[in-house]
């Protein structure tokens, strides 16, 4: 789950870590309100869950509060990569004499947090390390352990020594990534950034932007993060599915899958991929055998004006085909499918499961390239298809 950049550096707020005053706003009107309290000149700063705000215009300095509302009314209602930018955050402009970067995230490989610092902030970090890797620090923190100043000061202090920087700074990053890591290990978090972590010419550190994303699997630790969760992350489709305990992804493509177990969903959008269709989605059903998680899938997925052909994709183990095949006739008979269905089923009660869809007269194969080539060929490359 991401959170907004005013969302996220709160949160470093509440663990000590020093970020621009500034508050966040809907309209030009409390735009300037806020400018007035928190000081000129003020960064106006689009808030969406999407990187590329600078070079989109989304971000822009004020040097009084009306040129804030101003520049808040050029940045509201426009859209970045897609998403209607509904709110700005106004905070205090900080002068930068040096950018960092220093994040904190999870490295699979190493099964253990890593700390990635750099004097190069300000930059895309990706691009860092591909054309200048020796700009890099990285330390990884043991899992019992975690930061231990005696092992890892050296190496941060290090990665903030480009040009020169004192021992008042180094402490001062120290913690800065402290405070990271309670919050990070608190929370559950995936990822705390903040790029730039800005050196003022006083010698003050300060997160002058910020990214902070939490772990999904954990989230059912924290109820007090619900509240921070943004509809622009998921899409109305994927938080409709969420609420019916369904995994939802939305693609791009036109053909719906409906699918049991993660590995066998991204299976059958590649085999999609490879006979020349588009997936318009993952779905996973999971592993229980409630015939509502089919009504609702087909539901979902009905209402996606991409979406020209329908394939449900099932081999049962814990999942039973007869309640699948329930699923399927209880949204025959409750909502309107205006797309080609068609339906591979294999597995627990599979003979059951074929008996009530035969006797509705639908068909389904037991052969999955069979069924993927005959879905493909049922989706028209443009256009809804005809009920």
């Amino acid at each position: 789950m991401k959170l907004h950049e005013y969302q996220a550096k709160s949160l470093l707020r509440d663990h000590g870590i020093p970020v621009p005053e500034g508050k966040v706003a809907d309209s030009p009107e409390e735009a300037e309100t806020i400018a007035r309290e928190v000081g000129c000149p003020v960064m106006v700063k689009a808030q969406v869950l999407v990187g590329g705000r600078g070079k989109a215009g989304g971000v822009k300095k004020a040097a009084d509060p009306k040129e804030a509302a101003a520049r808040a009314r050029d940045i509201l209602g426009m859209k970045i990569k897609g998403i209607v930018v509904q709110r700005v955050l106004v905070a205090r402009a900080v002068d930068i004499a040096k950018e960092f970067y220093v994040s904190l995230t999870v490295d699979r490989a190493l099964k253990a947090v890593q700390c990635i610092a750099s004097a190069s902030g300000g930059m895309e970090i990706e691009e860092i390390a591909v054309r200048e890797p020796h700009k890099i620090i990285r330390f990884a923190l043991d899992p019992e352990q975690g930061l231990v100043r005696g092992r890892h000061f050296d190496a941060l202090a290090h990665a903030f020594a480009a040009p020169v920087v004192s021992p008042i700074v180094a402490e001062q990053a120290w913690r800065i990534v402290e405070g990271m890591y309670r919050l990070f290990a608190e929370k559950d978090c995936s990822l705390v950034e903040i790029n730039p972590c800005a050196l003022t010419p006083d010698g003050s550190l300060v997160a002058a932007d910020a990214k902070v994303i939490f772990d999904d699997n954990a989230l059912y630790k924290h109820p007090e993060l619900e509240s921070l969760r943004s509809p622009e992350e998921y899409g109305e489709d994927e938080m409709d599915a969420k609420s019916h305990g369904l995994s939802y992804v939305g693609l791009d493509g036109a053909i719906g899958c409906i699918v049991n177990g993660a590995g066998l969903s991204m299976a059958t959008m590649d085999l999609i991929k490879y006979f020349g269709g588009s997936p318009a989605n993952f779905l996973d059903v999971g592993g229980s055998s409630n015939p509502e998680k089919v009504l609702n899938a087909l539901r979902i997925i009905s209402k996606n004006p991409r979406v020209t052909a329908i394939l449900i994709n099932i081999f049962g183990g814990i999942t039973r085909c007869d309640d699948i095949a329930r699923g399927i006739l209880m949204a025959k008979e409750q909502i309107r499918i205006p797309v080609p269905l068609t339906i591979r089923l294999i597995g627990t009660n599979e003979k059951e499961g074929r008996g009530l869809l035969e006797k509705a007269g639908i068909d389904a194969y037991t052969d999955l390239t069979e069924a993927v080539q005959a879905v493909v060929g049922k989706a028209p490359r443009q256009g809804k298809a005809q009920a």
